[in-house]
């Protein structure tokens, strides 16, 4: 099968665009680091230009209200956008917005498109998902939190943590368990609550590494919320009953390979700053660029954001081509390997840049906090490790006869008996050891 990279005149006209869009406007917006009403107001004339371009939510098929530029478009357009951490939120396709306007184009009931799928296209409202619990994170099926029938409604009971953008969203999707004893894969449901419904609480916006001082209700904020008792409709449910834990991955799936697209962006300006360092910095004779070591980084960088857009752009091809199943493995495997790229590149220009680096003048001591949580949202990279190995060994099996398929003794022999030759094999000899006597073998 091959592949197919390329892109027409009007995807290169729109990526260019992109590109001067996002250096203009966006990563000097991202310097400013407003507080989340006045970046509204900035944002909104910018949001207008993106829109008016066609280019607003491009992850979202024409059906469903968007672009319909399909993920490898999507891939190209994104590593552009990355390049600041606000470009999303500018293109429409910031998480937790971005992967719960998906999971509502495919499952929302027409009442709840109406009431939360259309502003939330809009950007008119902001969403939040709560999955992850302090006793649950990578492992969805240790769920505690309890969603319980009561007369034609729902009761919500539990902790969540880590909800992005929950303090300031106006609504929240939330996995629960409806059902503990079903199969593990099969208990859970997500259910749509509005932020101002009671017994609803927002304990706090999570100080992390990531953002340790958070200001309330800020963009990009990871939550803690409790849910006591908190009375739902039943017209609440989105989907069906049970059906939480494959919607969740149906949605993590694009999500993940949306983050390694964006990462790709975020690694090239790094680089950007890190060539741009070895050309000017004098020390100890020369420039950087004349140092062995910087040279070293340079190229290990270059070829590692080469390598991991290529990895993007193909599990991007394989989702528009084949679907999203047949992209597991590839999902899978630039989820962890996009991570650390990201984090490789990161560190190198911090380190490039000495003090300065370390310091908050320049925008790289963010970068390299940003990148290190890269290895654990959406799943830790150890998960997305297992789940690679698990897919590419699904269909290997153990040689027959136990031997290894390239045992050289075995494949002369054959060999020598397929071409006729009677000469013998003067690299075997009686003390070639048989590969099924393991005796006294290590």
């Amino acid at each position: 099968m091959s592949w197919d990279f390329s892109t027409d005149a009007e995807t290169e006209r729109e990526l260019e665009w992109i590109r001067e869009f996002v250096d203009a406007n966006a990563v000097p917006l991202e310097a400013l680091n407003l507080p989340r009403t006045e970046f509204d107001r900035v944002a909104a004339p910018l949001i207008a230009q993106v829109k008016e371009r066609g280019l607003w939510a491009a992850h979202l098929d024409e059906a469903h209200g968007g672009t319909g530029r399909g993920q490898l478009r999507l891939a190209l357009m994104n590593e552009i956008v990355g390049r600041s951490r606000v470009g999303p939120l500018l293109f429409g396709t910031a998480p937790p917005d971005s992967g719960n306007l998906e999971l509502l184009a495919a499952h929302a009931t027409p009442e709840q498109r109406a009431r939360y799928f259309a502003p939330l296209l809009a950007g008119t409202v902001r969403s939040a998902v709560a999955m992850t619990e302090p006793g649950a994170g990578a492992d969805p099926t240790l769920l505690s939190t309890r969603l319980t029938p009561d007369g034609d409604g729902w009761v919500l009971n539990g902790h969540k943590w880590f909800a992005t953008n929950a303090s300031l969203a106006d609504f929240l999707l939330v996995m629960a368990v409806s059902d503990p004893e079903a199969a593990p894969r099969d208990r859970a449901t997500v259910v749509l609550v509005d932020r101002d419904t009671p017994g609803l609480e927002i304990r706090r916006d999570i100080a992390t590494m990531e953002n340790p001082e958070p200001r309330p209700a800020e963009i990009e904020n990871h939550c803690e919320i409790v849910f006591t008792d908190v009375r739902l409709p039943a017209g609440a449910v989105l989907g069906e009953p049970g059906r939480g834990f494959a919607m969740m991955q149906e949605r993590l799936g694009p999500a993940r390979l949306h983050h390694c697209m964006r990462w790709i962006g975020q690694a090239q300006r790094a680089f950007e700053m890190l060539c741009e360092r070895a050309t000017y910095r004098f020390t100890h004779g020369s420039v950087l660029a004349d140092k062995q070591t910087i040279q070293n980084w340079i190229a290990d960088s270059a070829a590692e954001i080469a390598a991991a857009r290529l990895l993007t752009l193909h599990a991007a091809w394989k989702i528009d081509t084949l679907g999203a199943k047949a992209a597991r493995t590839d999902i899978a495997l630039i989820k962890f390997h996009g991570a650390k790229v990201l984090h490789d590149v990161v560190d190198r220009a911090v380190q490039a840049h000495g003090s300065l680096g370390f310091s908050a003048d320049l925008p790289l001591e963010s970068m390299y906090r940003r990148a290190r949580a890269a290895r654990i949202y959406d799943g830790p990279d150890e998960v997305h490790r297992q789940s690679a190995a698990r897919l590419l060994l699904r269909d290997r099996k153990p040689p027959a006869d136990g031997i290894p398929t390239e045992h050289l003794p075995t494949v002369r022999r054959a060999a020598r008996r397929r071409f006729d030759l009677d000469t013998p094999d003067t690299l075997d000899t009686p003390d070639t050891p048989d590969p099924l006597d393991t005796e006294g073998s290590a």
